[in-house]
């Protein structure tokens, strides 16, 4: 906190966090507010300040019962500070944790907020933290004609980099939307470097960065089981172990058994009350690491679809969501085609390779 004390005192602050920004188990509101530093409010992301709203819920503005500071969500009617939310401010703060998949919304949220920064002319302290899957580099890389929220860059699906080193990329590759104008203004940013901390690091999140990722299997497992969000079947929410678990009432009965059920984070899950059958994917973290083999696996996917007996169902929706997950309308073609995971991934690498090229020019820390 020495590096980035000074720079707040006497400042006016907003803060965009939520629970997962923690200083040694006490909130990093709390923290700043006790050593005297003047936040003005709090900007909140998907699954709110308190990270337990399901996913896709839109929040609504609260205030922090402990400090009284008024809580601005960023996930609801609008996902930018407006002028008057930032009249009052002389610096911005980003503090939230990352999982370093490209579907993950926060990197969504911090390249909205960078351009808020810009738009109204506020510096902009981003207070890095270490990315649990920050170990590699793999998956598709996103074609712009599917960018959304849940990927609005021509990244791959796991980018192996901090939130910092991510938003050093934004700035140096110009991928930040701005006008014309606002083009030619320099974002004043300052990152905040984590200690001890290398790409080599298995780091174990002491905080869910959300309600349906508990624990760090679920998150070493969304990668390669997110997939599943765009599919019929049910992807383990609902369930104590989701992105571990998955599966639909319509495949074969010997596989595992499993039922959705309504909880906190997932109130109205795919095929709730439902029994499923599928796979459970559940084992220590390490057994869950030898078992990914560092990259992202396919085989469950490939191998769900192949026993899906309504093919034409398999996808939601045509497919629409399936593509903005995979960042392209290729890979549902190749898996309806049955092509091997091993020719799946070859036609990943060239893009992979650019990518990664881009990649090494932001790293603050030693790479794998």
């Amino acid at each position: 906190m020495s590096v980035y004390l000074p720079k707040l005192k006497g400042k006016r602050i907003a803060i965009y966090s939520n629970h997962t920004s923690m200083v040694q188990n006490i909130h990093l509101v709390d923290t700043l507010v006790r050593r005297g530093v003047r936040i003005q409010k709090i900007f909140s992301p998907e699954h709110g300040f308190r990270g337990t709203a399901d996913a896709g819920e839109k929040i609504e503005n609260l205030v922090d019962k402990g400090t009284g500071i008024k809580i601005i969500s960023l996930y609801g009617k609008k996902r930018k500070p407006s002028a008057d939310d930032l009249n009052d401010v002389d610096i911005l703060l980003f503090d939230i944790q990352d999982v370093g998949a490209r579907f993950y919304t926060y990197i969504s949220s911090l390249q909205e907020f960078m351009e808020a920064s810009i738009e109204h002319n506020k510096p902009l302290i981003v207070l890095d933290r270490p990315n649990p899957n920050g170990f590699y580099v793999d998956g598709p890389v996103l074609d712009k004609k599917f960018k959304s929220f849940i990927g609005m860059q021509p990244v791959p699906i796991i980018y192996g980099m901090t939130i910092g080193e991510y938003a050093k990329m934004l700035v140096g590759e110009k991928w930040l939307e701005l006008n014309a104008t606002l083009k030619k203004r320099k974002l004043n940013l300052t990152v905040i470097p984590c200690s001890n901390y290398t790409h080599n690091s298995k780091y174990v999140l002491p905080v869910k960065p959300s309600p349906n990722l508990p624990e760090i299997q679920s998150t070493y497992l969304y990668p390669s089981t997110c997939f599943f969000e765009g599919t019929a079947l049910n992807e383990g929410r609902g369930t104590d172990k989701p992105f571990q678990i998955f599966g639909h009432p319509s495949l074969p009965s010997h596989l595992y058994t499993f039922t959705p059920t309504s909880r906190e984070g997932a109130k109205n899950p795919k095929l709730l009350n439902k029994i499923c059958y599928g796979w459970n994917l559940h084992g220590t973290p390490q057994e869950v690491l030898d078992r990914v083999n560092y990259r992202i696996q396919l085989k469950w996917l490939i191998e769900a679809y192949q026993l899906f007996p309504q093919k034409d169902s398999f996808f939601l929706g045509n497919g629409i969501f399936f593509n903005k997950l995979a960042g392209n309308d290729v890979l549902i073609e190749q898996i309806k085609d049955e092509i091997p995971e091993s020719a799946i991934r070859k036609s990943w690498e060239p893009a992979l390779i650019r990518f990664k090229q881009i990649r090494k020019k932001y790293l603050l820390y030693k790479d794998f």
